[in-house]
């Protein structure tokens, strides 16, 4: 009981953290403004160096960040996950629950690290491409709403049901959890690719409506709590999805309107 108390107590005050410097952050960077861009959209001061920073300062500084929201937004869904974890491998009598718990989580948040150092890379090629093509740039809102439109429908395909099926698992679509530090690190791993791949959609839908955006943010993270612990979570994911379609739709039209 002592230790179910510590476990819960620990991840709330992580995520408290966690959410605190991300608010902290997204206010400081919205305070800075964004770029106009042609096309009629603004790129966020995220995806550029600040004066006099170097590229390994720039891109120290969106991994922390990444890692920080990624807790922030990961955690409330993460933490059902790495309970049952504890529960499964408690039934052996294991007595190291705290350091393979800590292990999976650290297994989990790497495969997002190693998500994030991929956006930032592939972010700021795009930034720096964008800021010298202008006609890129002037595309830039059509693609943004088209990628809106694609990930809903991606919520209603197999491979979304499948890797929310595995998110959903408490041992990681079937397999079996030895207690030792090999295992806790690959399920940690799993875990991570499982949920980051489930998450693709709906965190391509953060970075293209407002990577920097407290409401999307928040919106975003209330899907993805949603559709991995609701009792029907493939139905839930379905139903987010016809939200998101809808949305996607509405955005094309309205630039196709004003267009």
């Amino acid at each position: 009981m002592a230790g179910e108390r510590a476990f819960f107590a620990v991840t709330a005050l992580l995520f408290a953290a966690c959410v605190a410097v991300t608010i902290v952050w997204c206010t400081s960077m919205s305070a800075m403004g964004e770029m106009p861009m042609p096309g009629g959209w603004t790129m966020s001061m995220a995806w550029m160096r600040m004066c006099g920073q170097t590229w390994r300062g720039a891109a120290a500084s969106f991994i922390g960040m990444w890692v920080v929201m990624m807790a922030a937004m990961m955690l409330p869904s993460f933490t059902p996950m790495l309970w049952r974890y504890r529960q499964a491998v408690g039934r052996t009598g294991e007595r190291r629950l705290g350091w393979l718990t800590v292990l999976v989580g650290v297994g989990y948040f790497f495969v997002w690290t190693a998500f994030g150092i991929a956006v930032f890379l592939l972010g700021n090629a795009f930034a720096a491409l964008a800021m010298q093509l202008p006609g890129l740039a002037r595309v830039v809102p059509v693609a943004a709403d088209a990628i809106v439109l694609l990930s809903g429908a991606l919520q209603f395909t197999a491979w979304k049901a499948h890797h929310l099926a595995c998110c959903r698992d408490a041992s990681g679509c079937g397999r079996p959890l030895r207690a030792d530090a090999g295992t806790a690190w690959r399920h940690g791993l799993r875990l991570g690719l499982h949920c980051s791949t489930c998450c693709a959609g709906l965190t391509a839908i953060l970075l293209v409506i407002g990577l920097m955006d407290l409401r999307v943010m928040a919106a975003v993270t209330a899907a993805i709590t949603v559709e991995r612990l609701a009792p029907a979570g493939e139905r839930v994911a379905r139903a987010i999805g016809a939200i998101v379609v809808v949305t996607g739709l509405v955005l094309i039209a309205r630039a196709a309107g004003s267009g």
